[in-house]
């Protein structure tokens, strides 16, 4: 087996599928665009769903990419082994050519192979799809892992909620997987241990997804125009195991990072489990906030969506560098680590070094202000229980409204000769949570990635409304930060100073109206970027964009790079109303609009 660090995992990955006919792909933002459906582009699959529903892709059938993702829905593990909210996905694609034979032998030799990565086959167990009534057993990839010259007894039929990829969302692109786990050695839990179990002996290192089935609104299936392969590997996870380390943390994608954090803390990693577990809270929550805050359409701290997510983030590294006894505002320096370990494949951190910085610093500062209100809060109430107990429900209350963290509560409860109701506590956030998800998913219904002849209408209208502002706001610098596009209307965040005056969004609102009174015709057209540039199209160029890509012209008004899809003429959008104009985050405005 290859002793491989990351990069060389990431050229080695690309050039075996360059070699296979791929072409090679950037990744593409972190915050989907035209997807509410999700906050972040939890998977490689996200930017390229309208290519999975049978749009042509301007690089082709075949392509190959290194995705940046962020997954927060198990945060709270992060500090085991394994777990990360940021992580890098190597994806192989194809959209309509090849399917699960071509797909699992290339797993099999670049897993395998001493040319590749050179693992011992002995090592590696798989799975497929038991079947259900939904669709059948993957007999197929169990029967092509044999021809491998797998052993039967590596092989295992597992249910649905393991071996099948679903949308992100209500709707979308979806089917049965096989999956691909490593061996790490440990002894098995028990006479049914199998790659389904969490005891950790097997790691899952690949997935191979057979999109096949468009999942509908109504929850039932249907065969998609195309077949659809689309695989994915975590590198941290591939590069622990190539390099014999127990945890992901101990590979070289973390060493610079936790040598900075070892530096300000004066603490050793393996000082102890407690302090292992602040480490890589620290790590990982910064890189994944450095990654955020440096995307090309990155968000700051906020109390919604994306920026509540990355606040959580640096808030909960924050309580547990304090933890580890880091200065304040230290947080800055980890961050200079992480863009020294990634800013070669990802030159966005490079050139937003100064943002994610100061963004880091005015967070640490507001969150010691919260930490000092809450102290302040807690001081003030701590008088008032009887049995020397703080109920959960003021705990919570310290959670929520000061943003002050249960374990300080806690601290300071011993500290007075108290206890906290902590079982009380998890019941009031467990209740918090349960409204937070149902407002979410009433927020996020629907989206883009269901094509829907209003979805597509709303998001031609997001194409006519940029150029309107730069028209009305005479400012050609004012480009896309954002937008979130359902059936019922369109969101749309901007990069703009100040607020819009309401004569001005009347104007805005006019512009947009007289361009659909125009009729003029949506056309596609596929071009390099050089030429996409040359003609003025917008774009944000740089490392976004594959060699070729598809630019949308909507009559005189409109030139842009997009994914599509769109109305076929700017008359179909009938009539545009602006409902709302509102901050988004700083120097960011938001609008959301309808369509009559």
């Amino acid at each position: 087996m290859k002793l491989l660090k990351s990069h060389e995992l990431r050229a080695l990955y690309l050039d075996f599928f360059r070699q296979k006919g791929h072409s090679i792909i950037p990744s593409a933002s972190l915050i989907p665009e035209n997807d509410p459906t999700v906050l972040f582009t939890t998977a490689g699959m996200h930017p390229l769903v309208p290519y999975l529903m049978g749009a042509k892709h301007p690089a082709g059938v075949r392509l190959a990419d290194v995705q940046k993702c962020v997954r927060t829905g198990d945060i709270d593990e992060v500090g085991d082994a394994s777990h990360c909210t940021f992580f890098e996905m190597l994806g192989n694609w194809s959209l309509g050519d090849y399917f699960k034979k071509e797909s699992i032998a290339y797993s099999w030799e670049f897993l395998t192979d001493a040319a590749w990565l050179g693992i011992d086959k002995d090592k590696l167990y798989f799975t497929c799809f038991a079947g259900d009534a939904d669709a059948p057993q993957d007999t197929y990839s169990h029967d092509r892992w044999r021809e491998m010259g797998v052993e039967e007894s590596h092989i295992f039929y597992l249910e649905k909620k393991h071996n099948w990829w679903g949308p992100a969302g209500i709707t979308g692109p979806c089917g049965p997987d096989t999956e691909i786990f490593y061996d790490t050695g440990k002894p098995k839990c028990g006479a049914g241990c199998n790659p389904s179990c969490s005891c950790g002996k097997y790691l899952e290192i690949w997935n191979n997804v057979f999109m096949e089935y468009n999942k509908k609104a109504d929850g039932t299936f249907e065969l998609l125009s195309q077949q659809n392969v689309d695989t994915g590997m975590g590198l941290d996870r591939t590069i622990a195991t190539l390099q014999g380390v127990g945890s992901v943390y101990d590979t070289d994608a973390f060493t610079g990072i936790i040598a900075a954090i070892h530096a300000l803390s004066g603490k050793d990693f393996k000082q102890s489990a407690e302090i292992t577990r602040a480490f890589r809270i620290v790590a990982d929550h910064i890189r994944c906030a450095t990654f955020i805050l440096g995307d090309p359409h990155g968000v700051t701290p906020s109390n919604v969506d994306q920026g509540y997510i990355l606040r959580r983030l640096i808030r909960r590294a924050i309580r547990y560098a304090m933890q580890l006894g880091m200065p304040e505002d230290s947080l800055g320096a980890v961050a200079e680590a992480v863009i020294a370990q990634y800013g070669e494949p990802y030159p966005e951190l490079v050139e937003n070094r100064a943002k994610i910085t100061s963004e880091l610093l005015k967070e640490e500062q507001r969150f010691q202000r919260t930490l000092k209100n809450g102290m302040k809060e807690f001081e003030r109430i701590k008088g008032g229980f009887t049995g020397g107990v703080i109920d959960g429900v003021t705990a919570f209350h310290l959670y929520d409204t000061f943003g002050f963290p249960v374990e300080f509560t806690e601290e300071m409860a011993r500290e007075n000769g108290l206890s906290v109701d902590i079982e009380g506590f998890d019941k009031a956030y467990e209740e918090h949570q349960k409204k937070s998800q149902a407002g979410a998913e009433q927020r996020f219904k629907g989206g883009l990635a269901d094509s829907s002849e209003q979805t597509t209408r709303l998001h031609s209208a997001t194409h006519l409304l940029q150029a309107a502002l730069q028209r009305v706001l005479k400012d050609s610098g004012i480009g896309q930060r954002g937008s979130n596009i359902t059936a019922e209307r369109l969101r749309f965040d901007f990069n703009f100073g100040r607020k819009v005056t309401p004569e001005e969004l009347q104007a805005v609102e006019d512009e947009v109206n007289r361009y659909i009174a125009a009729a003029a015709p949506i056309t596609c057209e596929e071009m390099t970027v050089e030429e996409a540039r040359a003609q003025g199209a917008m774009g944000l160029f740089g490392d976004k964009y594959g060699e070729r890509v598809k630019v949308y012209t909507m009559g005189a008004f409109s030139k842009e790079i997009c994914g599509g899809p769109h109305a076929a003429n700017t008359g179909e959008l009938h009539h545009f109303k602006i409902k709302k104009e509102e901050a988004s985050s700083a120097g960011v405005r938001r609008i959301k609009a309808v369509l009559d």
